[in-house]
């Protein structure tokens, strides 16, 4: 949609922001937001979530296949899927989330977040990493068992930021050591041998892509609100959450092929997406009354299907046809 969304959502959330800054400065932003969003039909609720893990998925992959061209010295689709990335987070993701309320106020932020953790550290990935073990998935399951540590020291920072800007007379303050180690994804086929492993890979791939992505926006209500230090929490948080889990989750699944490969398996979901999901999506929104929800979900199909284009496009140059 060119651009329009995060410069919508940002316009937005800056006007909700001097509007809420008298009543209570740096906190009551986004909880007017989302008040406003609470007359979504729940199916229309629920697709938005699917569709917004989807595109958090997509801007995920796409830079690991943008990286995958690079070092197969294709520029031109290294750039294609880095600014289809782009299109995915802040355009798509962000309308969804202006759609759905998804930013609230720094506290429900931090709360949202803070139960996420909770649940993958706590229950996702202590099962996967026993399901994996069951299976024989040795490597994985270490994978799994190390990345609910991770959440679980995730969970402890955002709860002890909660902390700070709710009870600011208890001393706690926010935390901002969180430091990503980046780790590459080569190309290359699964190594897992369970087909239950290499699903729970590929959920909780997504989650950590959408953990990003709704961390890189929390960051952004935060700084606008005035909380540098928990924007940069966020922030960080989200980097380890992309650069390392998604990362290491993606070299066991075997996410990244060479680019002729990512290529077909991009269109091929962008066209599933531009065909069916959105379609479908568009059509029970307009059935729930959501006219609104329901001609954002038909445009981001438009869109998709013009992504499968532009991969197809890009594809055929390459090969020279």
């Amino acid at each position: 949609m060119g651009g329009r969304g995060f410069g919508r959502w940002k316009a937005r959330v800056t006007a909700l922001s001097a509007a809420a800054a008298v009543v209570a400065p740096g906190g009551a932003i986004a909880a007017a937001y989302a008040s406003e969003h609470e007359d979504l039909h729940p199916s229309t609720r629920e697709n938005v979530r699917e569709a917004m893990e989807g595109e958090a998925f997509a801007y995920a992959s796409y830079r690991a296949y943008a990286v995958q061209a690079g070092r197969e010295h294709l520029r031109q689709v290294r750039r294609v899927y880095e600014q289809t990335a782009d299109v995915e987070l802040n355009e798509h993701f962000a309308e969804q989330g202006e759609l759905t309320g998804l930013v609230g106020d720094n506290a429900a932020n931090l709360r949202d977040a803070i139960s996420g953790e909770s649940y993958e550290a706590t229950t996702m990935y202590r099962q996967f990493a026993a399901q994996a073990r069951q299976d024989g998935d040795t490597e994985a399951a270490e994978r799994f068992a190390e990345i609910a540590e991770d959440e679980a020291d995730h969970r402890a920072t955002f709860v002890q930021a909660l902390r700070a800007i709710t009870h600011p007379s208890s001393g706690a303050t926010i935390p901002t050591d969180v430091t990503a180690e980046p780790v590459s994804i080569p190309a290359g086929g699964p190594r897992v041998s369970s087909r239950r492993t290499l699903r729970n890979l590929e959920t909780a791939m997504r989650g950590e892509a959408l953990a990003y992505a709704k961390y890189t926006f929390y960051a952004r209500q935060a700084k606008e609100s005035g909380q540098p230090r928990l924007a940069m929490l966020f922030w960080r948080t989200a980097q380890v959450e992309l650069t390392e889990h998604f990362a290491e989750e993606a070299t066991l699944a075997g996410l990244v092929r060479d680019t002729a490969t990512n290529l077909r398996t991009s269109i091929k979901g962008e066209i599933r997406e531009g065909r069916q999901m959105y379609p479908h999506f568009a059509r029970e929104a307009a059935s729930a009354g959501d006219h609104e929800a329901a001609a954002l979900l038909a445009e981001t199909g438009r869109d998709e299907l013009a992504h499968a284009r532009r991969f197809a496009e890009v594809g055929h140059r390459r090969s020279g046809a």
